[in-house]
């Protein structure tokens, strides 16, 4: 901790979700360290909404953040995770919270062994990559998974952001991934299906057109709550 009891923040990855929340963690008060950033379009991100914050290698985010934010493609994590333990690259005491909504703070395993004390932080929102994700973040929930005795960090790490923490539990995992998973990928997808039909058969404005009926049927399922598909009256 830094002497006025704010963490010195260093974030892996800079797609729209690491820089997201490394912004909401600088403004809560961190000390934001730096961000890695590799292809030229996360440069380009790094340097429109985190202005002056310094682009590190991730040996130099390793060793100097007490904590690291591992926001990087839930497909490479474990793969990640598991090189940077091979390497002893971790250090004992560092918080490390991934931001993977399929795994828990179980995938930081092998990191643990190490010293490092694992969390895992999921905001349950679609990020954009623009300057609305920081508003639309303190609208959100966010997962977190962690050791009991650290569980309380994970949570207050939210709350500082301004969302709201969601505890989710390991076999909670599963579910959660999944219907997250639905709400996101698949609405987007029904959504698009619906303006391409519209696009197809020559008709202007399809995204103004169809978007009423989008937002007023997902704040109707949203009032509903869960019913049998096989119930549901469409009318």
């Amino acid at each position: 901790m830094t002497a006025t009891g704010r963490l010195a923040v260093g974030v892996i990855g800079a797609g729209a979700v690491g820089v997201a929340m490394a912004q909401a963690l600088a403004g809560a008060g961190h000390l934001l360290l730096g961000i890695t950033a590799i292809s030229q379009e996360s440069l380009d991100r790094v340097e429109a909404q985190l202005p002056g914050v310094e682009v590190l290698t991730i040996g130099e985010v390793l060793a100097r953040a007490e904590l690291v934010i591992l926001a990087i493609p839930e497909t490479e994590l474990e793969a990640v995770i598991g090189g940077f333990s091979e390497a002893h690259l971790w250090k004992a005491g560092q918080l490390v919270a991934h931001t993977s909504a399929a795994h828990s703070y179980s995938a930081l395993g092998s990191a643990a062994q190490q010293g490092v004390i694992p969390l895992a932080i999921h905001p349950s929102m679609r990020f954009t990559g623009t300057s609305v994700d920081v508003a639309r973040l303190r609208e959100s929930f966010c997962a977190v998974s962690a050791p009991k005795v650290a569980l309380p960090i994970a949570q207050a790490l939210v709350i500082e952001m301004g969302a709201e923490p969601v505890v989710i539990t390991e076999e909670q995992r599963a579910a959660y991934a999944e219907a997250f998973e639905v709400a996101t990928n698949f609405s987007a997808m029904v959504v698009n299906q619906a303006i391409g039909l519209l696009e197809d058969a020559g008709i202007e404005n399809a995204r103004g057109i169809i978007a009423p009926s989008v937002r007023s049927a997902v704040e109707r399922a949203l009032d509903d709550g869960h019913t049998p598909i096989d119930t549901l009256d469409f009318d």
